[in-house]
């Protein structure tokens, strides 16, 4: 590449990288905007707060990029989400994470059951599973739900579009109007922060003042 043209590719590709941000920034401010969709998401927080309160717990599973959200959603349950706000662990669950299990699983019964043999094992009634797909239509989170109903569990949605087959089995959803998985991905990550600082104030109450913690990651 000569020194000439250096900067205009740079131009070029630093105008993809802002298209996407603002792809992304306009779903949210088109979700901001959508009281609905804004209250599905408080009502999901409501369900996740009444839950733990009585004592139950909440399990999280998907695939990819939702899978590694499962984990992100369970470690600020169980751990905080913010530190200005000190309280006690949340009982959260990813049903990705044990490597021995989903292999033995997936060898055993094949991979459509690697969470719903979990929710098998783990789930009362009155737990909340949480499914992450953003098709909507991923086979071992549809097992998974249809495990957790027969087992008296709540279940929650996160996906885009119209849901896929998911929506048909959750009792809550909160779904992104976008197509792209990127995209969605993106967006569901604001929400996993505004739904999971809702619980904290609906269990805890709203966060200390600034500076009385100063440890955070």
């Amino acid at each position: 590449m000569s020194a000439s043209a250096e900067p205009s590719g740079m131009a070029v590709a630093a105008a993809h990288v802002a298209a996407h941000l603002l792809r992304g920034a306009e779903v949210q401010r088109a979700l901001a905007e959508d009281g609905a969709r804004c209250a599905a998401l408080a009502a999901i927080a409501r369900v996740l707060a009444g839950a733990l309160a009585a004592g139950r717990k909440v399990l999280l599973c998907g695939n990819g990029g939702s899978a590694a959200d499962a984990q992100h959603v369970a470690t600020e349950l169980v751990v905080r989400l913010s530190a200005r706000r000190e309280r006690r662990a949340l009982a959260a669950l990813a049903l990705t994470t044990d490597t021995s299990l989903l292999t033995a699983c997936a060898n055993d019964y094949g991979f459509e059951r690697v969470f719903a043999r979990q929710v098998e094992a783990l789930g009362q009634p009155g737990d909340v599973l949480i499914g992450i797909s953003t098709s909507g239509n991923s086979p071992n989170v549809v097992l998974a739900f249809e495990e957790a109903r027969r087992r008296g569990l709540v279940t929650v949605l996160f996906s885009g579009g119209e849901g896929g087959r998911l929506r048909a089995l959750a009792d809550h959803a909160f779904l992104v109007p976008a197509a792209a998985t990127s995209t969605i991905q993106e967006v569901h990550l604001a929400a996993y922060h505004a739904m999971c600082e809702l619980v904290e104030v609906m269990l805890f109450g709203e966060a200390v003042e600034e500076g009385r913690h100063v440890r955070g990651r």
